[in-house]
């Protein structure tokens, strides 16, 4: 009896280091790919969720994988908080492991969020003018050319996500004692091209967040490799 019970545990310790060399393995393989497939700077961090994960693996069938790509950069636009969580991932293990030329990888369904920095949008916005944040509101202030003389202003940017873009109008911009200024959109009105998001996310929400503007989105069907 003692000897079944110590096969057992050595069993049991040998089938965990498997797996965990298994999942290092298929995380890898599943970083590059998606490197190559939507033009990351970097290999993504990638963690494949559930225990044990051979059981997984068999199947070739994955439910939840974090990927984390870091910084990025995607149409000249400098992009920070880049990350997604890919549900029902696909692969066989054989080919990521020992085929790596013919595997083919997809996604049932991938969500995401991107972030446009505070300093990308000071970079992209006019001239003299600089975007802040208070709470859920994008503020800007700054000095804008009137009739030939630089004014002092103060107000709120509106967002609107557009097809491949983010939209910034004014809303109620004001100089000095509170005077309101007409026409605001002739002087801060901007866009920030956000076209061909990795894994082919399309926008579904924009918020406010302390470090910038916080993209968030989704796609089914998504191909990393095939």
């Amino acid at each position: 009896m003692r000897r079944l019970v110590a096969f057992l545990v050595l069993l049991l310790v040998f089938l965990a280091i498997v797996d965990r060399v298994a999942v290092t393995g298929v995380q890898k393989e599943i970083a590059t790919q998606a490197t190559a497939q939507y033009d990351l700077e970097t290999p993504p961090e990638v963690t494949i969720l559930g225990i044990p994960f051979l059981t997984q693996a068999i199947a070739g069938r994955y439910d939840e994988v974090k990927v984390a790509a870091g910084p990025m950069s995607l149409n000249g636009v400098r992009l920070s908080g880049v990350d997604f969580t890919l549900y029902g991932v696909t692969a066989p293990l054989q080919d990521l492991l020992f085929h790596q030329e013919r595997v083919e990888i997809r996604a049932e369904r991938v969500k995401g969020t991107v972030v446009v920095p505070l300093e990308t949008l000071n970079r992209r916005a006019p001239h003299g003018i600089k975007v802040g944040v208070d709470g859920d509101a994008l503020t800007v202030s700054g000095e804008i050319n009137v009739l030939g003389q630089k004014v002092p202003v103060k107000g709120d940017l509106k967002i609107k996500a557009t097809e491949g873009e983010l939209r910034f109008t004014p809303g109620e911009i004001t100089v000095g004692g509170g005077i309101p200024v007409p026409q605001p959109e002739k002087f801060v009105t901007y866009r920030i091209p956000i076209k061909n998001l990795p894994f082919n996310l399309k926008v579904t929400d924009v918020t406010v967040v302390p470090q910038g503007i916080r993209i968030s989105g989704e796609a089914t069907d998504v191909p990393l490799r095939g």
